[in-house]
């Protein structure tokens, strides 16, 4: 293909061409305003059709955040909520039983279970979420728990992480979320959230889902207070646990979600003054993203956060996935996101056929859904290009 008047890109877009490895300084040039945008979608979009194809992948699934309520105080947080304040809640069986009864009635594959870390609440209230919904709508995948819900499990119970994993395992949980990553690196990490599990407790978590089976989504929140440093340290300590995983024989991360950080209502946005990241940073994150971890299959494009128009048009940047109907999400709305709170099917494959990808159906696990009039079967493991 000619080459762009540019010439920036020429050593890593050789790279780029012959399959190589991104090196830490790489990662740092593609983040420079000097590089330009249209190109540096150009290369991440060789590596996402050589490793997807032209497929623009989405599922239909529901969030389920049980509480609000919750002992950290994390400055970026909108959601949290104090015990006594008027918007905390706390569901009990009877409404955690409705949404699972919801979510089945419209046809979802997944429930994507996060929420606050009550500090009335015992550790089998957490495992009754999962149990509750797996024994009563076993055909919901049950995505739950970030490291940081895990780690606090482990210090409700006095148990070791990989003990937590398998009796949330053993109660129906099928993957972990990718969620309370934030920014690893402790300059930031000490700054914006710094009582709740550190690096080093997140990569354990992930670890021992790993070696126990279970899949899991990995997470970067940018555009606060941290600088392109931190972002490719973040990468790279990813792609640095997915070789471990590899060469251990396991699967590990299928996701990587760039998330943008919202500033409204948080304390961190309010005293900083921080503006949200452009639609032109977002499709930055995205590239360098797809560029930088060539160990991990899927970038999703999470419209909830950045817009339904900028995940569009991630289909294009990098991003292969552009996540699923998503009813019910909180988190993001609480911070400020003016995206609408659910978002039909047919909505999802309009968007990414405009994009010019073949909208494919799947299930949390990456398997192809297959829907009939007598309703939706598991299709095939759906391959990807090493």
């Amino acid at each position: 293909m000619p080459r762009p008047s540019s010439d920036i890109l020429a050593p890593i877009r050789d790279k780029v061409e012959a399959g190589e490895r991104l090196t830490f300084d790489d990662g740092l040039l593609l983040e420079s305003p000097e590089v330009p945008l249209p190109e540096l979608g150009e290369l991440a979009n060789i590596v996402r059709e050589r490793k997807n194809g032209n497929a623009g992948y989405y599922n239909i699934n529901t969030h389920l955040n049980a509480t609000n309520i919750c002992v950290y105080r994390c400055t970026f947080c909108a959601f949290r909520s104090d015990l006594r304040d008027a918007k905390g809640y706390w569901m009990q069986d009877e409404e955690i039983l409705k949404r699972g009864a919801e979510a089945t009635e419209n046809g979802c594959t997944e429930m994507h279970i996060v929420g606050g870390l009550h500090h009335q609440a015992k550790y089998d209230w957490y495992r009754k979420v999962v149990s509750l919904l797996h024994d009563n709508y076993p055909s919901l995948h049950l995505k739950a728990w970030t490291p940081v819900e895990i780690d606090w499990f482990a210090r409700l119970t006095k148990k070791p992480i990989r003990w937590v994993l398998e009796d949330q395992k053993e109660a129906g949980l099928g993957s972990l979320p990718g969620g309370g990553a934030e920014i690893f690196h402790p300059e930031i990490r000490g700054q914006i959230c710094e009582h709740k599990a550190d690096s080093s407790r997140w990569f354990e978590t992930h670890r021992e889902a790993h070696r126990l089976g279970l899949r899991s989504n990995c997470t970067m929140l940018y555009g606060h207070i941290e600088q392109p440093y931190h972002r490719i340290d973040h990468l790279i300590r990813l792609r640095d646990h997915q070789d471990a995983m590899n060469a251990e024989g396991h699967a590990g991360f299928q996701t990587y979600i760039p998330l943008a950080f919202h500033p409204e209502n948080n304390k961190l946005g309010e005293e900083r003054k921080i503006k949200k990241p452009s639609a032109l940073m977002d499709l930055r994150q995205m590239a360098i993203a797809r560029l930088m971890l060539d160990n991990i299959d899927h970038i999703k494009a999470y419209w909830i956060m950045l817009g339904v128009g900028t995940a569009q048009l991630s289909l294009a940047y990098g991003a292969d996935d552009i996540d699923g109907t998503v009813r019910h999400e909180l988190i993001y709305h609480d911070a400020g996101a003016t995206t609408p709170e659910v978002m039909s099917v047919e909505q999802i494959q309009r968007l990414i056929r405009e994009a010019g990808r073949e909208p494919i159906e799947r299930d949390t696990l990456y398997r192809r859904v297959d829907r009939g009039a007598e309703g939706w079967k598991l299709g095939e493991k759906i391959a990807v290009n090493a």
